[in-house]
């Protein structure tokens, strides 16, 4: 079994993916291995059924690559593959190409002059950001087969209703075409970053309470010290009014 993020998209109608990338060469294993993992873990070799699911496997796949986790050449195995080598060396072999998982969906993305046939039986979508480019441009993914025993990192892919077991980030832009899933966030990926934002906002709300108490109570002392004063300064001015003395009075 291996580890990895199973990143999620969509509602509980779209399906999760998870990326086995082995930066050990010695780890990276061949086909029929890395179909094994993913069916113990509950999944298959990725299948792709539209150019939107390809899309949304490049993009993690860029984000993998921009995560600065030192992400380099490494191409990875997608459920396609076909039996029966007698047939290779003829005209039908592209259509002999099935999804091990049992899709029977129609969509690929080869790679200029491939399947090249012959003993390469399995295929490989193209992960070589460090390689010139071909013929076909770079060597990104695009679809290439390759002899099943060879060894590479691979994808799983996971039926509709499974979570992610991490956050899956931010939801693409859906007004792209490519972007027609959205995002599953778990609950332990929304509250931390709510308590990131409240916990540094409680000393400025502190401090403006405090401040906002002593203008009050200031205000407060001056409107009583005036009402206190009036009075007494006004007594304090009759009193020394001088009186006239009764012996004056006519």
């Amino acid at each position: 079994l291996f580890s990895g993020q199973k990143v999620c998209y969509g509602d509980l109608k779209h399906s999760c993916y998870k990326l086995a990338y082995f930066q050990d060469l010695s780890r990276r294993v061949g086909f029929q291995e890395a179909r094994q993992a993913c069916e113990i873990d509950g999944g298959a070799l990725l299948s792709l059924e539209s150019e939107a699911e390809q899309q949304l496997i490049e993009n993690m796949l860029q984000n993998l690559t921009k995560s600065g986790s030192g992400i380099s050449d490494g191409d990875f195995w997608i459920g396609l593959w076909r039996s029966g080598d007698g047939l290779a060396t003829s005209g039908a072999c592209p259509d002999l190409y099935k999804w091990s998982d049992g899709s029977i969906s129609p969509f690929r993305n080869w790679y200029t002059d491939e399947p090249s046939c012959g003993s390469e039986a399995c295929v490989v979508m193209y992960h070589q950001p460090t390689a010139n480019p071909g013929l076909g441009g770079p060597y990104l993914y695009q679809w290439n087969d390759d002899r099943c025993n060879m060894k590479h990192n691979f994808i799983c892919k996971y039926g509709p209703g499974i979570f992610p077991t991490v956050p899956a980030g931010n939801p693409y832009d859906t007004s792209k075409p490519e972007d027609q899933y959205h995002i599953i966030a778990t609950e332990t990926g929304i509250i931390p970053n709510l308590i990131y934002v409240v916990i540094p906002t409680i000393p400025l709300l502190l401090l403006i309470l405090v401040a906002f108490g002593t203008c009050c109570f200031q205000m407060l002392h001056k409107s009583k010290g005036r009402t206190k004063t009036g009075p007494n300064q006004s007594t304090l001015w009759i009193s020394k009014m001088p009186r006239k003395d009764s012996s004056m009075e006519v």
